[in-house]
């Protein structure tokens, strides 16, 4: 039995990399046109099923052979990864999804009662597997990380699946134990499974999402994502463990506690929604078997249909959350996380209370099979593994905290950057992280905000972009807007000590919500402020305009040296850049450069060095752009540079840019690598 748990538990590892993998690909569409885009449509492979309407069809992909293949074709989809170009990898990704809809029918709908039993404990156990994975590759699932993880991934399934399809009786056993079909409201139950499917995903897919949901402001920040991740770990086997009661399920009580624990992570702050977070972990998995129990006794093509319905409905409205500005009917979707909320534990309430348990048996999830009752000791030991996995994982991160006060600047020297980071995901759709943390390094930048950055959402990959890049680069991170905030998420990183920091939902009428932050950071014991922000679409007027003045007042209430990083979607000398510059009392680090549009340098109190844009070479939309400062001895009285040369041996050593990015250069680069353009370096010296 342990050798067929294992198995089962890597072909839920290969069906929940599929399953997550596909939002972010179809997302990448979409997210380059500002609409939809028509790719969406590669979502209704999930709706596969509807060919087993067919009996002969139905009975072909139950028989050995036919399953055999889907789990081959299934297999092989994983190396979509690998596919030359994003078109090609997402249709074979979605081939794959289509596939893992039909296996899944086929065995949790089998004759066969151990069948149906193992089939529900792997799609537990392989989804510890996948947090298990994604722990140790800091939030990022293994299987659509690099070309190595994927080849690892593939062949430990291809083992998997060749186990699975040789040991397979050519003919399965039919039970004695009856479905109650006639008898099971399967509407009811198919649409709970689909709100509970959705709900794991939105907010368990990886254990850093509850963080980032209830993260706030420096210097009480609440939970870090290392190690509060291991409460949420446990707190999800803790589910599977209470799952054994059958009882505990199906209790109203323990319903409305789970309903609490929802409502309350998404309104309580801090430490209270994070606690409410954890209890709703143990909740959420405590009822899946009971769950597939139910399901498994429904009719097996319209219930599979109704629950991928049901899920896409949800995931598609909280994608309407978000980006109501970009698609039809978002005015009344605009941050209305709460109608989503209410809508899936509705739909699970239905499904337990609708029909109440009395005393028939369990049909699937609970069953007596060769070795004894499940869940059995396999069942457990094999949790016990992947949780252990996870945790080690947690262990052998934690040197890579950032602590301590920063690198020494005996010359009050620092240099901060502005980048649209494009939710780690490069122009043709491939994770771009150890290139960018690589580049971003090169620019010697010691603090950096990161727009657009908050990919902790189903279909972005619940990818905790920030503990990714803190870990990577050494340095502390402020996520900004929590993930509940509706925005698309603005991250600043920092060498130095956060000393304070303060969040922002600019005002925004129309367009999407900007976010913004405001932080004191700690240079070499010199306080100095940082107002970042990602300002509303050209389009939407009066939200830039109302933008403006708030972040105008932040700026010129500073009472510390201040730099702007902002995305402004403005020509400079035009209202908002005037805004800012005035009502801020704020310094543009080159008024010269006029091809600019949207990332602003601005500054006060500082003294100014240089300035460079350096090309983004494809793994975002827009360029990084760096300034490097000095803090005077003296802030009320000092000699600003206002003079600037191109020449990089005019200027001392330490002042220059990194030669990697090249010489100075005029215009756009269009070569493939991160190079200086639009006529910079530039290095500013004090009047002559």
């Amino acid at each position: 039995m342990m050798r067929q748990i294992v198995t089962e538990t890597v072909l839920g590892y290969i069906f929940w990399s599929l399953f997550q993998g596909l939002g972010p690909m179809i997302w990448f569409y979409p997210l380059n046109e500002l609409e939809i885009s028509g790719y969406e449509a590669f979502c209704l492979l999930w709706l596969s099923p509807i060919i087993a309407f067919f009996g002969t069809i139905f009975n072909l992909i139950q028989s050995k052979l036919g399953l055999a293949c889907l789990r081959v074709g299934m297999l092989l989809c994983i190396g979509s990864f690998q596919a030359p170009s994003t078109l090609s990898r997402l249709e074979v990704l979605a081939v794959g999804n289509g596939l893992a809809m039909l296996v899944l029918v086929s065995t949790l709908w089998s004759k066969s009662q151990q069948q149906r039993c193992i089939t529900v404990w792997g799609l537990v156990l392989g989804f510890f597997a996948v947090l298990a994975g994604r722990i140790w590759l800091t939030s990022f699932n293994p299987t659509w990380w690099d070309k190595t993880t994927n080849s690892v991934v593939l062949a430990i399934g291809a083992i998997a699946t060749i186990d699975k399809i040789v040991t397979e009786s050519s003919k399965a056993s039919e039970d004695k134990t009856k479905s109650s079909h006639l008898q099971c409201y399967w509407f009811p139950t198919s649409v709970g499974f689909g709100s509970l499917l959705f709900l794991t995903h939105w907010l368990f897919g990886e254990v850093s999402i509850v963080t980032r949901w209830t993260v706030s402001r420096y210097p009480d920040h609440g939970p870090m994502p290392d190690p509060w991740g291991c409460v949420i770990l446990l707190s999800l086997a803790t589910g599977v463990v209470l799952s054994v009661s059958q009882s505990l399920a199906n209790n109203i009580l323990w319903w409305v506690v789970g309903c609490l624990s929802l409502i309350g992570l998404y309104w309580l702050p801090t430490w209270k929604a994070f606690a409410c977070g954890s209890i709703l972990a143990t909740y959420t998995m405590s009822i899946w078997p009971e769950m597939l129990d139910r399901l498994t006794t429904c009719p097996p093509v319209k219930s599979l249909l109704t629950v991928m319905l049901t899920y896409l409905v949800e995931i598609f409205f909280s994608v309407w959350t978000v980006a109501y500005n970009f698609v039809p009917g978002g005015v009344y979707t605009r941050e209305h996380t709460d109608y989503l909320i209410l809508c899936v534990m509705v739909c699970i309430g239905l499904a337990l209370f609708s029909k109440r348990r009395t005393k028939e048996p369990s049909y699937t999830s609970y069953v007596k099979i060769s070795e004894g009752d499940m869940p059995g000791k396999p069942v457990y030991i094999v949790l016990l593994i992947t949780v252990m996995v996870g945790l080690a994982g947690f262990a052998s991160r934690l040197h890579q905290q950032k602590n301590g006060q920063g690198p020494e600047r005996p010359n009050k020297q620092f240099t901060a950057a502005i980048w649209t980071y494009h939710f780690g995901y490069d122009n043709k759709g491939w994770p771009s992280l150890e290139r960018s943390a690589k580049m971003l390094n090169e620019t010697g930048a010691d603090i950096i905000t990161l727009l657009e950055s908050d990919a902790s959402k189903p279909f972005l990959g619940n990818n905790d972009l920030g503990m990714w890049l803190g870990e990577k680069l050494n340095m502390y991170v402020d996520f900004g807007a929590s993930t509940r905030d509706h925005t698309w998420g603005n991250l600043l990183l920092s060498k130095f000590p956060i000393v304070k920091s303060k969040h922002h939902l600019l005002p925004s009428p129309h367009g999407e919500l900007a976010p913004g932050i405001t932080a004191t950071v700690n240079i070499s014991g010199n306080l100095v402020d940082f107002v970042v922000t990602h300002m509303g679409n050209d389009r939407d007027v009066l939200d830039r305009k109302l933008q403006a003045e708030v972040l105008a007042n932040e700026l010129r209430n500073s009472p510390n040296p201040a730099v702007f990083l902002g995305y402004v979607t403005s020509a400079p000398g035009s209202r908002d850049y005037k805004k800012l510059i005035n009502h801020g009392r704020m310094k543009d680090i080159d008024s010269t450069d006029q091809e600019r549009w949207c990332e602003y340098i601005m500054y006060k109190k500082l003294i100014r060095l240089g300035y460079a844009r350096i090309s983004h070479a494809g793994l975002s939309d827009t360029e990084v752009q760096v300034g490097r400062f000095r803090i005077p001895d003296n802030p009320i009285s000092y000699q600003d540079n206002d003079r600037y040369v191109t020449d990089a041996q005019l200027v001392d050593v330490n002042t220059r840019f990194n030669p990697r990015f090249g010489p100075y250069r005029h215009g756009h680069n269009s070569i493939p690598d991160h190079l200086f353009h639009m006529s910079t370096p530039k290095y500013f010296l004090p009047r002559t």
